[in-house]
């Protein structure tokens, strides 16, 4: 559920993209509307603000702003770049500031692994974020903005379930059958 809450943007981006005849200005507008929406319900409902929410909120007010006010939508393309190279810059920082990069911080509870082995997959997403962040522009240049739309909508999705599952692959050696075992036996009692 929680998946589908952070992505209502993007589909709802997808969907006025689709139903609107391809108007990109359209889209981005509904795409403001929506992030701006999802922040607040986030906010009625816990009385917090995610920082990736945040984050997205601030890159497409002021990137579709832009994209809006000039009539060009290739101001909205680049925020996905700008997103993506962010991520990659924060997840980096997370490696030399604090005591825990920001892949252990979210799954070291669940996990235990070397030091060496977080570092790695910390740098596997800094390598992640960079690269797709280079591939939007790729596909911003060389393709229709209808294709670039899928590609952002379905694309760079995929590839991140991928590149995901492929970090659990290599995570699973890591998993602790007896803890697995003893949670499950706990729901049970």
């Amino acid at each position: 559920m929680k998946m589908l809450f952070d992505f209502f943007p993007i589909i709802l981006f997808f969907a006025a993209f689709k139903l609107s005849g391809n108007d990109m200005i359209v889209a981005t507008q509904v795409g403001i509307a929506a992030t701006f929406l999802q922040v607040a319900i986030h906010w009625l409902r816990h009385r917090r603000f995610e920082k990736m929410h945040l984050i997205t909120l601030a890159l497409i007010s002021v990137f579709g702003g832009i994209t809006i006010y000039l009539d060009n939508p290739l101001y909205i393309q680049w925020k996905t770049t700008i997103l993506e190279w962010v991520f990659a810059l924060a997840f980096l920082g997370s490696h030399y500031i604090g005591k825990d990069n920001f892949v252990k911080r979210m799954m070291g509870k669940a996990l235990t692994a070397p030091d060496s082995v977080w570092a790695k997959l910390n740098f596997a997403w800094v390598g992640f974020f960079t690269l797709m962040g280079f591939i939007n522009i790729y596909v911003i240049y060389n393709f229709s903005q209808e294709a670039w739309v899928n590609f952002k909508t379905f694309g760079m999705l995929g590839l991140t379930f991928v590149f995901i599952i492929a970090q659990g692959v290599m995570l699973s050696r890591y998993v602790d059958s007896n803890q697995v075992d003893s949670e499950n036996n706990d729901k049970v009692e």
